[in-house]
């Protein structure tokens, strides 16, 4: 299997299973001398855990992060960071129903096409458990990039059909908790989406052809577990808008080059302007549903699947880590590329 990589400078390679031993990571290309704070690394994986929101998996899980090499006395070494986090709440048997059939809208039919074998134990590696790694990978990249004044702040700014005017960290607005306990007790999910704002980029990270900035966080973010749309600045609305009313015009702000706009969501030509870099991401239902949905078994028969498990009603609240992780990760690459 290819394809576990992601940054060409800061390079991150995850591995493990849902129910595996462990996931992990190795990051490569991370600087030397860099004061590494482990606790603010555990907290960020703590945002991500499951069991925290109402409306998240019950599963239990203490996610504690073991650094195995690339430190030493506290600092980066410039050696490869490996890390592991073991699974403790296992229970590959609540799986054992799923050998033989393929669930609606996961990667379980496409993985067994392409690999002719696949680990039904909670989708194996293509689990949203697989980001506890991009998260912990994520976290080092921000402390590299605190060095920079550079901060990625992440909310939701939609859970369903319900729109938040101001992105939040929490679900908190009763109509849409109402609306998250309706579906749980109908055994049904919902999607959302994310925002994020990139400050402290300073212009000339990025580069004009394959590799511009927004090319790269696309990437970043549509590899992501259910993500389904990715827009940056004006994104699909700007299609919508007339040039005079889109461009971003040039001013003077007390010496320094600016926009009175920011259309263009920081980068244009695929290199940032210096302004904040702004983007959003569509994430899909959660595809697990407590509740019986047609579907057919590796034979082609066609069958019933029964709905069960530890599942989320929504993942958004928890992909906020990620979606910064992914994020950093870009970001801090390109910075190392720069120079």
């Amino acid at each position: 299997m290819s394809g576990n990589s992601f940054g060409k400078a800061l390079v991150l390679t995850t591995f493990g299973e849902s129910h595996g031993v462990a996931v992990g990571g190795v990051l490569d290309g991370f600087p030397s001398n860099f004061e590494i704070d482990l606790e603010f690394i555990q907290s960020e994986l703590d945002r991500r855990k499951p069991g925290v929101e109402p409306f998240s998996s019950p599963r239990k899980e203490d996610d504690k992060l073991v650094v195995i090499s690339g430190l030493y006395e506290g600092k980066s070494t410039g050696a490869p960071i490996a890390f592991i986090i073991y699974n403790h709440d296992q229970r590959p048997s609540d799986y054992d129903h799923l050998k033989d059939l393929y669930r609606p809208s996961h990667a379980d039919y496409t993985y067994q096409q392409k690999y002719g074998i696949r680990d039904p134990r909670g989708g194996g590696r293509a689990s949203a458990r697989e980001t506890l790694s991009r998260v912990a990978g994520g976290a080092f990249a921000k402390l590299l990039l605190k060095r920079h004044n550079i901060l990625i702040k992440a909310g939701i700014c939609q859970i369903g059909p319900y729109e938040i005017p101001e992105p939040t960290l929490g679900i908190h607005d009763p109509e849409i908790i109402s609306f998250l306990k309706q579906l749980k007790a109908d055994g049904d999910t919902t999607g959302g989406v994310v925002s994020c704002t990139i400050t402290g980029v300073k212009a000339g990270l990025g580069e004009p052809v394959f590799d511009k900035l927004q090319a790269d966080l696309a990437r970043a973010m549509l590899s992501i577990n259910a993500v389904k749309g990715f827009e940056y600045g004006s994104g699909f609305n700007g299609a919508s808008m007339k040039g005079s009313e889109h461009n971003d015009q040039f001013i003077n702000d007390g010496g320094a080059i600016k926009t009175r706009t920011n259309h263009s969501g920081g980068i244009q030509g695929g290199i940032s302007n210096g302004e904040d870099i702004c983007f959003r991401v569509a994430f899909k239902p959660v595809p697990t549903l407590m509740m019986d949905q047609l579907t057919v078994n590796r034979s082609g028969d066609e069958t019933v699947l029964h709905g069960k498990g530890r599942h989320d009603v929504c993942f958004v609240p928890r992909a906020l880590p990620i979606v910064e992780a992914m994020a950093a990760l870009v970001i801090a690459d390109h910075v190392i590329r720069k120079g």
